[in-house]
């Protein structure tokens, strides 16, 4: 096994998770080499160096790139702490500690360096390439990749890690004076924005709640316009309460694919219902929260979940914890038509409620609301730029709303592939070295998360995260992230204790000291 070379395209938050797995598995020695392109390296776009006030969503244990070691995010933090005296303060409402997005980027380079200090210490060569890796090859043994610069070098194995887009010009926009395209980093981009200004920010997820919250903390005084077409805001995270799924874990969702290569949703449903039934939830009050966005304007809707936070009811925990453990396990064993359906009619509710926001967040929209400096509105029709300068938004009752300034704070784009690798994966689908799936992304392997072509996964190419969303429906939460890393490095060990390794290449870089 000694001398296998693995390739990792992009060094996100995501390839952090892997190279942790690799250096906490007992393999190699052999070389890793990153390549990313952009100056925020292992940081991504979610939490590079940005303002404070802009917090992650999930518990310090959810945060963990440590597979198997929910404390080691927070005693990182903790540590942090101590050292600088940069503390904090929990949640004022559930009690938790949502640490900022920046700070929680800081973890994420001294995770992946002490990772690489490690491998390297256990003879691994490790090189950091600064180059977005442009062609991809499939050779016999070996996978052959080529960077924008061109230089080209092969490796044993490659993993695709390379991330998510940023917001989609749903109309058109771009290059529009007063038009922000994507506003992180808020610290940046943020502060051009006339703070007198009627501000309208396009999209209700947590990107659109960041801009909000951005724009206030930097002292905006105009009116803000927050728009989308359903009015879909994340939920707001509940106090935590103890709860041990019994039915809706991965042991038990891989046992039943054994047994059957297919569910209907409807069999699904039943064993959600006996999950939250057992645990002591409303069932008729989760099903209301899943199927009635539509039912209840935004505002109300935050108001309610906003004054559950203390609720005794587990329905919405057992939901958040289910989607992320078992969604890449019984994802592909349902058809075709029910995949259909809960991603035409539930997919946005879904990850509303299972991608919250702090409670300090919704109490600081709903201050905001109730003070008339913020208005959210659903039904957005269109976004147009007004002859005469600035823009008008139009909503579906006719109601227009002229704006100065638009921030476009959408998701990305459904195909799951950004921009930035799009050169590489339609030469690797040239190649047919890989497939798209029809719901984004490219085919991938459940278990191994190897690319599948024609049904046949290669054992020398894989994909992480954004990329393999089509096949295992949840991929972007940090646990899924670490649950995929582990499956990619045992497969990637696994495959190289047959010996077939091909003698690596020469780096393309000299390995850093």
């Amino acid at each position: 096994m000694a001398g296998i070379s693995i390739g990792v395209i992009g060094g996100g938050a995501s390839a952090v998770c892997l190279i942790d797995a690799l250096a906490q598995a007992k393999g190699g020695p052999g070389t890793v080499t990153v390549f990313e392109p952009s100056p925020r390296l292992w940081r991504g776009r979610a939490y590079q160096v940005d303002s404070e006030c802009i917090k992650v969503n999930a518990t310090a244990d959810d945060m963990s790139v440590r597979a198997g070691d929910p404390g080691h995010f927070e005693r990182w933090l903790d540590g942090r702490e101590r050292l600088i005296g940069d503390g904090h303060a929990p949640d004022s409402f559930s009690g938790v500690r949502f640490a900022p997005r920046t700070v929680y980027g800081e973890y994420l380079e001294q995770t992946a360096y002490a990772a690489l200090a490690e491998l390297r210490r256990r003879g691994w060569r490790v090189d950091i390439i600064g180059a977005a890796v442009t062609t991809a090859r499939r050779t016999a043994g070996q996978v052959l990749l080529g960077t924008e610069h061109g230089d080209a070098d092969a490796f044993d194995y490659v993993v695709l890690c390379v991330g998510g887009d940023g917001p989609k010009d749903v109309y058109g926009l771009s290059g529009a004076p007063g038009f922000i395209a994507d506003p992180y980093p808020v610290a940046q981009v943020l502060p051009a924005v006339d703070p007198d200004d009627h501000v309208a920010v396009i999209g209700s997820g947590l990107t659109a709640v960041d801009t909000v919250l951005s724009l206030v903390a930097q002292e905006h005084r105009g009116p803000i316009s927050l728009l989308s077409r359903r009015g879909a805001l994340p939920g707001v995270r509940q106090r935590p309460l103890p709860f041990e799924p019994r039915h809706l874990t991965p042991e038990r969702m891989r046992e039943l694919g054994r047994r059957k290569p297919r569910i209907a949703l409807r069999e699904l449903v039943e064993i959600v219902g006996r999950e939250a039934r057992e645990a002591g939830a409303d069932l008729d009050a989760l099903y209301e929260e899943i199927t009635g966005l539509d039912r209840e304007a935004p505002v109300e809707r935050l108001r309610r979940q906003f004054a559950a936070v203390d609720s005794s009811d587990p329905g919405l925990r057992v939901l958040q914890r289910a989607v992320p453990d078992i969604g890449p396990d019984v994802w592909p064993l349902l058809g075709e038509r029910d995949r259909t359906r809960i991603l035409h009619s539930h997919y946005r509710t879904v990850m509303s409620l299972c991608c919250p926001m702090p409670p300090d967040s919704a109490a600081r929209l709903l201050a905001l609301v109730d003070a008339g400096r913020l208005e959210i509105r659903a039904g957005l029709r269109t976004v147009e730029q007004h002859p005469g300068g600035g823009f008008d938004a139009v909503v579906t009752d006719g109601t227009v709303l002229h704006a100065q300034t638009v921030v476009n704070a959408v998701g990305a784009t459904g195909d799951r592939i950004p921009a930035r690798a799009l050169s590489l994966v339609t030469a690797l689908t040239g190649d047919r070295a890989v497939s798209p799936h029809p719901h984004g992304g490219l085919h991938v392997e459940r278990a191994t998360s190897r690319f599948v072509t024609d049904g046949v996964p290669d054992p020398r190419l894989y994909g992480l995260g954004t990329i393999a969303a089509g096949t295992l429906f949840f991929t972007f939460g940090v646990p899924s992230l670490v649950d995929r890393s582990v499956d990619i490095v045992d497969a990637i060990l696994r495959h190289a204790e047959t010996g077939n390794t091909a003698r690596p290449q020469g780096a393309l870089l000299p390995a850093q000291p």
